[in-house]
């Protein structure tokens, strides 16, 4: 009871523990209702109708895929074992209330990649980070930073208790501030993205126009017009086929014999249909993805590309982002770390993970329950299934018994001996 009333009394919110100079205009104490999710932030117009958001949404789920951790190193700087922390509840939990761990990475991703650079806010902390710098993350969120200060930003965050985005000013200590690492590819005002999201606007320009129901006839009249009164006559003669096709049923109208009807509504030939597609393939290439990749038709080798060129980059901004935030000088000195894991037999058909856990298990590079485990089985009881031996071999205690093995035996009074099998 002392523990949960301590923590209350030192616990801190980003909100609740901001000055007058950091807060914005105060909108009232009401909650308001919405049909959609609120603390989703809204993509930017373009990404949002066009293609580009498949590719986002592929990079974004197969980010999600790696388990982001809080571990603790030994003195070689090897995993030794998780640590039991906020930080790592919210990465393998939930990070906050509407949001679990997958889910939040997702909308990491998704967010970084549409504004280029984001940052991580912690919500609830344990301690004030005012006071101390011993403080352990409870809830997290992703701001969109709108304003850059010296040794502050100013970010927009989703406020739970209001139900609203709001903007707050914060220390850049306190905050991760993540950078895409394609943000020359993405995010540059000339970037090869944003080239080929205004060729991709372009295109549904001219959909729109060619699909928009204009007949683009042009009429021939009898007769010059130059004068204002032919003008009139033509304009004249204009809007009474224009009222002929409108009113009739079928969109039939009559015309003079010495009138000629020419229509235009066909395609005209030009070259952005050609660029848009140079764009993508240079888009992909940049990007490390492939078309197969994209289908889920790439072999092992392509995808173990596309995640180290693509996947990884994007997971080592995160978690560097976090280790300088969320882990003091002293923490770092410890041991603690935060890193990323993958399953390693996500990519490996199954024809070959046979193979993979005799050479594992055989070298005692993992036990059997590790690779039980890891293929998705439940652990053995046995404890045999815990240790790292090689069940081709005899244990130890066996060999120690087999070393002298009696192969004849003789009569002791009439001075024969015992002979005994030597073994290397």
């Amino acid at each position: 009871m002392a523990g949960i009333t301590s923590r209350l009394k030192h616990a801190w919110n980003a909100f609740t523990g901001q000055t007058e100079s950091d807060r914005t205009a105060d909108y009232g104490e009401y909650v308001s209702t919405y049909s959609g999710r609120p603390d989703r932030p809204t993509p930017r117009f373009q990404n949002e109708r066009s293609i580009i958001s498949a590719i986002y949404n592929r990079i974004a789920i197969d980010v999600a895929s790696a388990d982001i951790r809080h571990i603790k190193l030994d003195e070689n700087e090897r995993f030794l074992e998780n640590v039991d922390s906020n930080l790592n509840n919210c990465f393998r939990v939930e990070a906050n209330i509407d949001q679990g761990a997958r889910h939040f990475v997702r909308d990491i991703v998704h967010t970084l990649f549409d504004e280029g650079c984001i940052a991580l806010v912690p919500i609830d902390v344990t301690l004030n980070p005012n006071q101390t710098a011993g403080w352990d993350v409870l809830t997290m969120r992703i701001g969109i930073i709108t304003s850059w200060y010296p040794d502050h930003v100013r970010v927009s965050v989703f406020n739970q208790q209001k139900q609203r985005r709001e903007e707050i000013r914060l220390a850049k200590k306190y905050v991760a501030i993540i950078e895409n690492p394609f943000y020359t590819v993405m995010n540059e005002p000339n970037s090869t993205l944003q080239r080929l999201l205004r060729k991709l606007h372009l295109l549904d320009v001219v959909d729109e126009a060619t699909s928009s129901g204009k007949l683009d006839l042009i009429i021939q009249l009898p007769y010059v017009v130059k004068s204002e009164s032919r003008r009139a006559q033509a304009e004249q003669r204009r809007t009474d086929i224009e009222w002929q096709l409108k009113g009739s049923k079928y969109g039939i109208a009559y015309t003079d014999g010495t009138e000629k009807i020419i229509q235009l509504n066909r395609p005209t030939e030009n070259k952005l249909l050609e660029q848009i597609t140079y764009l993508f393939d240079l888009l992909y290439s940049q990007l490390g993805i492939t078309k197969e990749i994209m289908d889920g038709t790439a072999d092992e080798a392509a995808m173990i590309n596309y995640f180290n060129r693509t996947v990884a980059p994007v997971l080592e901004a995160i978690v560097e982002a976090m280790r300088r935030t969320f882990l003091t000088k002293t923490a770092r000195t410890q041991g603690q770390w935060v890193d990323y894991y993958r399953d390693p037999f996500k990519f490996v058909p199954i024809s070959t993970i046979a193979e993979i856990a005799d050479k594992f298990t055989r070298n005692e590079i993992a036990s059997s329950n590790e690779i039980r485990t890891s293929i998705g089985w439940k652990p053995s009881k046995d404890p045999k299934a815990d240790k790292l031996e090689n069940s081709n071999m005899p244990a130890p205690s066996e060999l120690a018994l087999r070393k002298r093995q009696p192969i004849e035996e003789g009569d002791s009074q009439n001075g024969s001996s015992t002979r005994y099998r030597q073994e290397a």
